[in-house]
Formats: structure tokens, sequence, C-alpha cells
């Protein structure tokens, strides 16, 4: 099942007090970046993290979940009602997150 654009709108929303939100549409899926580093994506319209130290020390109900079948685990936030929750939760992953590749 693919995620819908009102799901990703309403993820967008919610990320509007950060600056430099971007996202990518990927095989029906959306990768979203946060100031150019990948911090997860929207599911079949679930928002996946990366499962760094600081987002599962943030998260209060660790739940780990397949993005789509052979992908490594993620972290479900299920709060994503709470526009402050979402944004200190994206900047408390932001240094633990790899660095872009290098395009060659």
């Amino acid at each position: 099942m693919a995620s819908t654009k009102a799901y990703l709108d309403f993820i967008l929303e919610q990320l509007s007090e950060l600056e430099e939100i971007t996202y990518r549409a990927m095989m029906g899926e959306y990768i979203i970046y946060y100031r150019g580093k990948i911090v997860g994506g929207i599911y079949d319209d679930r928002l996946l993290v990366k499962p760094v130290k600081s987002a599962i020390s943030f998260v209060s109900d660790v739940t780990y979940e397949l993005p789509y079948v052979g992908a490594k685990e993620m972290l479900l936030v299920d709060d994503v009602d709470s526009k402050e929750y979402l944004t200190n939760l994206f900047i408390a992953m932001y240094d633990e997150l790899p660095e872009p590749k290098k395009k060659k």
C-alpha cells in the first residue's frame, strides 16, 4: 500500500516550524530530510524514523517496524498530532544522523 499525499502534507505541516524540511517521493512512499540528512520516511501512511540513540530515548513507546520487506527496522512515531513533539524529535536526532553520501 502506498502512502497518500494527504498524509505527507499533514506531516509536513506538523514539521513546519523547522527550516529545511524536504522530501523525495520513492516508489509510492516518501523519504523525509531535515537539513539535508535523512531522518526517516512515510511508509504506508506511518511516520518511521531512523533508530538512533536520541530517537530511542525521546520516543516514549518504542516500537520497531519494517518500512518494507527486506529493509532495516525503523522507529514508529505514534504521536504525530503534536507539532512540538515532532519538531523536538527531529532536532534531537539531527546530530546523530549520518552525513549525506557525496555524489561522484
